[in-house]
């Protein structure tokens, strides 16, 4: 094959790069070759030189893929299993005990169906915490789908490796295991300040400093969260790890629910990133999170679905959505969280909050080639005045055609190609049976 020769071209739609030195192009394309991105402009300029494969875009768009910032992957196991119920009455009643249960094997499949469900919603990136977080690497691999994963650790006995002191050997292992991955890579997770002690935390920020990876912690999801680590500590969550020196630029915070003018401030100082969670936030009667606030102060907010158990889905365009409205209503301004604003929480801020921007989150020559195509041609979608707009307000997850990770086609025109989905599905099923026959 010639040196010229794209491995890929994607063409004849409207490129939103989403990289401010490149801006929009109509009548766009986007050349790939091997995992990365050739060029990005005008479809009769890029035409000059001869693609393995073209994919047309039928006039659609052709922008980034989706990068969920938070999420339990292999939760899509306990979609509708406990809902309309308390946070912690979900988790210590019902989810805890299930999990108890788990298995490497259904941890996998779990996985893999989230991660077709992903693919087929336009998202190519993902940040898990969960158990048995090996096997959500395995799937992920296996899917072909960008993942940063991370073991969650916690002060009692773990399903998966056991005892509390091995919790952070077992990290350690997996950062080894994948560390070459083209893929995966993995972050230190201690799951919260309420069910992490002091020590843990700190041992594991300084696992998470010695190998150069995130660290990602639940934080001020709840009042109640709050009221428990100030009657323990004398302080809000926020200060208790400011306090433990856990907060910094490599942490990302899921939730920030309640948040005083203090926290917000140190997560300001220390260059926190913050996960936002409108829906599953919103489902578990949380609180909303001050987003608008942290915007204001310049703090790096990205988008995530959080679990299946809490949502009930994976789809970033519904949380979309449901983000740039909430904040609108709670506000009373229109002008809030503007749609420009949250499509850069799923995209750009997202690839910064995971440390990966200079991987994704853009179409820009040089970053690797995750992105996706939408299909326009359909009634809820025409006319189209303002394409961010649109993707934000307009556009749901059934309406991407087309996912590309790290330069694979992984589905073309609906079509999965790295996953088996009747497999899949009839592996959890039977998961789900076997959880449901075991539920008092």
């Amino acid at each position: 094959m010639p040196d010229a020769m794209w491995d890929l071209l994607v063409t004849g739609g409207l490129v939103l790069s989403l990289d401010d030195g490149i801006g929009t192009v109509k009548n766009g394309a986007v050349a790939v070759k091997g995992d990365t991105i050739a060029a990005v402009g005008h479809s009769e300029e890029l035409h000059k030189t001869a693609a393995v494969k073209i994919i047309d875009a039928c006039g659609g768009i052709i922008m980034p893929g989706l990068i969920n910032t938070h999420t339990h992957a292999a939760m899509t196991l306990f979609r509708g299993l406990a809902d309309d119920l308390p946070l912690m009455t979900w988790l210590n009643d019902h989810i805890f005990p299930a999990e108890s249960k788990l298995t490497d094997e259904a941890v996998y499949w779990g996985s893999l169906l989230a991660c077709a469900e992903m693919i087929r919603s336009g998202t190519t990136c993902f940040c898990d915490m969960y158990l048995f977080e090996d096997a959500v690497a395995r799937a992920a691999a296996d899917a072909g789908i960008r993942a940063l994963v991370g073991e969650v650790l916690f002060d009692f006995p773990s399903p998966n490796y056991g005892p509390l002191e091995k919790g952070l050997a077992y990290t350690e292992s997996l950062i080894g295991k994948w560390a070459s991955h083209p893929l995966v890579s993995v972050a230190v997770e201690p799951h919260s300040p309420y069910l992490c002690a002091p020590q843990l935390l700190k041992e594991a920020r300084d696992l998470a400093t010695y190998h150069h990876v995130p660290l990602i912690t639940h934080l001020s999801e709840t009042r109640s969260e709050v009221a428990q680590i100030k009657e323990r500590y004398g302080r809000t969550p926020v200060r208790h790890l400011a306090d433990l020196g856990v907060l910094s630029k490599n942490l990302v915070a899921a939730h920030c629910v309640v948040l005083t003018d203090e926290d917000m401030a140190l997560l300001n100082e220390y260059d926190v990133k913050v996960s936002h969670n409108p829906e599953s936030n919103m489902k578990l009667a949380s609180g909303i999170a001050p987003v608008p606030e942290l915007l204001a102060r310049g703090i790096c907010v990205g988008l995530g679905t959080d679990g299946c158990a809490s949502n009930n889905n994976l789809d970033l365009f519904s949380e979309m959505d449901t983000a740039a409205k909430l904040h609108k209503v709670n506000t009373l301004d229109p002008t809030i969280t503007d749609a420009a604003t949250v499509l850069r929480m799923a995209t750009t801020s997202a690839a910064r909050a995971l440390g990966m921007k200079h991987l994704i989150g853009s179409l820009r020559p040089g970053k690797k080639a995750d992105l996706i195509v939408i299909d326009t041609r359909k009634p809820h979608l025409i006319p189209m005045y303002n394409p961010e707009s649109h993707i934000v307000y307009a556009v749901r997850g059934n309406d991407v055609s087309t996912t590309i990770i790290n330069g694979r086609v992984v589905m073309e025109q609906g079509k999965l190609s790295t996953i088996d989905m009747d497999r899949v599905a009839g592996k959890v099923e039977t998961i789900a049976r076997q959880i449901a026959g075991g539920r008092s």
